[in-house]
Order: C-alpha cells, then sequence, then structure tokens
C-alpha cells in the first residue's frame, strides 16, 4: 500500500514535491489545502482528488478525522508555525518547507510539538540528499585529503533572481517574511554543518542592503519599468528579465507564475504594469540584505565561511575545502581533488547535474521526497538525514549569526536542550 499524503500550500514548492512523492507509485496525495482557487484545482485534477478532499484553508482540513499518514507543509514562511504544529498534534508526520518558521520561538514550538507527538520531522534541507553532496561527504569522512581545517563557500544568489525574490517578490521584506539569510541560506548554514560533521561554536558576520536602496535610484528613474527612460540601461530591467522567460517552458513554470498566471508576452506585459514584480528596484519597500558573509567556528577550531550575493550570475554554489593533506573544489557537479603528497589532481564526476545547489536543487527534491516517503513505509526516521533538533541547530546558528551582524559582535553559541 502507498503512503498517504495530504498539501497545506500548493505553491510551486508544495505542488512539485506533492508530484515527485506520486511518481513511482510509493506515495499517494489524497488531500490539498490551498487558498487560490486555480492552484488548488490545478493539484485536484492532477491527483484526482474528490471535492470533499478539497479545502480552501488548512485549517479545515485539521479539523477533519486525520485523512493522511503524513502532511507537506509547504505555506509561506510566516505561514509555518500554526499549521506545523496543529497537524502534528493531529499525529500527521511532517514534511516542512525550510525555514522552520521566521523566529527561534516558533521554530522551537513546531520541534516541540513533533516531539511530544512522536511523528516525523524533515525539514526541506534538501542540499544534503543530492549525489554531489553525498560524493562530498564521503571523500571528507574518508580522510581524503586529511583533517578537515577551514572551508570556503559561495551562494552566487543572481542578479535577477535577488531582484525577483528580494527585492520586488516575497521574500524583500523581514517583517513580511524574514531574513535573506534564513529564507535563503539556511539551506546553506545546515549543509556547512553536515558536510563538516562538528557543531557551531562561535559566529560573526557582516554585510547589508549596499545597493537597493533609494538613494542609488538613477536619475530621471521612473516607478515602474514600463514607464522609465533608462530602463533599457538597467540591469535589473523588469521587461527585459521577464519578457526574455516567456517562451522558456521552464522559467514560465518560474519565475513567470510568480506574475501571472498569462504568461504570453502580452499576459506578462499586463502584469509588469500593475503588479509588484514591474516596480523599479530602487523604489520599493525592500529591506532584504543584498550581501553578507558569515564567519563560523566549529569544534576543534575549524572554520567556515559562507558569501551570499545578490551580484553574480544565477547559478551554482562554490565550495573550497582546505584539509590537512590535500583540498577539494567543489562546483555543485564536479569535484576537484589536489593531494599534498603526491602532487596529483584527480577530478570526481557525481553524477549530478549542473542544477545541483543551483536553486533548482538537481536530484536533491527527488531524493529528500524519496528518503521521506521510504521513512514513512518503514516507520524509520533513520532513513531521514535530519531531525526537529538538527535542524533547529542549524536554524539557531543562522539567527546567531544575525545578532552578530546587527550588533557587530562575536557570538557564541550556547549547548543545546538535550532532546527529551
Amino acid at each position: 500500500m502507498p503512503v498517504t499524503l495530504a498539501l497545506a500550500g500548493a505553491g510551486i514548492r508544495g505542488r512539485d514535491y506533492a508530484h515527485r512523492a506520486a511518481l513511482e507509485g510509493h506515495a499517494r496525495l489524497v488531500a490539498v489545502a490551498e487558498p487560490v482557487e486555480s492552484r488548488r484545482a490545478a493539484v485536484a485534477a492532477e491527483h484526482g482528488l474528490p471535492p470533499d478532499r478539497v479545502f480552501a484553508d488548512w485549517r479545515e482540513l485539521a479539523a477533519r478525522p486525520r485523512l493522511a499518514d503524513a502532511v507537506i507543509v509547504a505555506t509561506q514562511d510566516t505561514q509555518h508555525l500554526e499549521p506545523a504544529v496543529a497537524f502534528a498534534d493531529r499525529g500527521y508526520h511532517l514534511l516542512l518547507e525550510k525555514p522552520m518558521a521566521p523566529t527561534e520561538a516558533g521554530s522551537e514550538a513546531i520541534a516541540e510539538a513533533a516531539e511530544r507527538a512522536g511523528v516525523m520531522l524533515a525539514v526541506c534541507h534538501v542540499m544534503r540528499y543530492s549525489a554531489y553532496t553525498r560524493a562530498l561527504k564521503d571523500l571528507l569522512d574518508r580522510g581524503r585529503i586529511g583533517d578537515v581545517i577551514s572551508v570556503q563557500h559561495l551562494e552566487p544568489i543572481g542578479w535577477w533572481h535577488f531582484a525577483h525574490s528580494y527585492v520586488r517578490g516575497n521574500w524583500r521584506s523581514e517583517r513580511l517574511s524574514s531574513p535573506m539569510l534564513l529564507a535563503k541560506c539556511c539551506h546553506d548554514i545546515d549543509w556547512l554543518g553536515h558536510i563538516i560533521g562538528r557543531r557551531a561554536r562561535r559566529v560573526s558576520s557582516f554585510g547589508g542592503l549596499s545597493h537597493f536602496r533609494p538613494e542609488n535610484r538613477p536619475a530621471g528613474a521612473a516607478d515602474r519599468c514600463l514607464d522609465c527612460a533608462v530602463e533599457p540601461d538597467c540591469p535589473y530591467s523588469a521587461p527585459r528579465i521577464y519578457l526574455g522567460f516567456s517562451g522558456d517552458p521552464d522559467r514560465r513554470q518560474w519565475p513567470l507564475s510568480a506574475l501571472t498566471t498569462d504568461p504570453s508576452p502580452d499576459g506578462v506585459r499586463e502584469a509588469l504594469r500593475h503588479g509588484p514584480y514591474g516596480r523599479c528596484v530602487y523604489a520599493g519597500d525592500n529591506d532584504a540584505a543584498d550581501q553578507q558573509v558569515v564567519t563560523i567556528e566549529y569544534e576543534g577550531g575549524v572554520t567556515a565561511s559562507l558569501t551570499a550575493t545578490a551580484f553574480t550570475p544565477k547559478g551554482s554554489r562554490k565550495t573550497r575545502v582546505f584539509g590537512s593533506r590535500g583540498s577539494i573544489e567543489g562546483d555543485g557537479h564536479r569535484l576537484t581533488i589536489d593531494d599534498f603528497v603526491t602532487g596529483r589532481r584527480e577530478t570526481v564526476e557525481t553524477g549530478d547535474d549542473e542544477a545541483v545547489l543551483d536553486g533548482d536543487h538537481g536530484d536533491a527534491d527527488q531524493a529528500l521526497v524519496d528518503a521521506f516517503v521510504a521513512a514513512l513505509a518503514a516507520g524509520d526516521p533513520a532513513r531521514l538525514l535530519t531531525d526537529a533538533r538538527a535542524s533547529l541547530e542549524s536554524h539557531r546558528l543562522v539567527w546567531a549569526a544575525e545578532r552578530a551582524r546587527r550588533t557587530g559582535t562575536v557570538v557564541t553559541l550556547t549547548e543545546p536542550r538535550p532532546t527529551e
């Protein structure tokens, strides 16, 4: 018998997880809750859901007797806490989109609810699950480059991706969502701890909103790109970005689906004329940091730095690992090893395509969903690479980094509370 799933939040990520879970027939979606009618109708049609299993609000789903083994919670960041706790209390296992919640108290409440109910909680730290990550961690765990001394990690968000999501889009404001470091890089903070295999002890951080500010608005710029005389010379021109995507099936799914249900050139222009994605990037209500550096000290003196920046092409994350006997450079696809003893250079093809550790996550989304379904089928949480406390610990490191950035201090991490 396939395991059964319900979906709370049928945006791009939620629909994708539900689709992937059902691909091989090992899981079946039996209910959906989504306030946008077109989205819930699309999910209902894809999965053959009857009308009494389609809800406009997750509370309607939660009020029913338990309908599934687990719930995929993929609502907006600020809307994770209530449904996650409610569904855990009703005995549902949880696949929870990251971040857990925008606040430490909210994330702690989710972890406690899962522990109290004895249900599995898998936060979607998908980067852990890629073949690329498995290959890198295996090399490090086998001592291929000796003791790990330090790590450099780059998250190249990409100029148009940042403008789309963090200047014009849903994550532009910390008040409306969460700090950029939590929304975009809790993946990366979790991943660094995973590959290093040590607990973080101290953290510092620098950065902020450097460029997308009113004082950097070009002379003569209009409030909307379609009305702007300087638009042809602006890197963040909305018409250039979005109209350039209208003929690309992949980009129609994202990011164009955030703008409009009509991805034709006329539909895109209409969205840019009236919606938030046509606004000047220098005239918005955004406050998300557009560049940030985080420096972490782990147990044993191992150090790592994370640089997250808007000012790059959108592409795969890049990582350098420096060890006592060698070093490794990774680009999300291949790993290049320099051996200090032999002087030789070796390249390892991990089998992942170029999208791995890019925003598309390569094979990692499917691997995460497969692991969750397998854990449900076997009743074995060991098939998951994180649990509630591990995710909470990496989130706490993000909040500590934000405190360090805002106060100009080095923050010492306290010991996590033992799991009861």
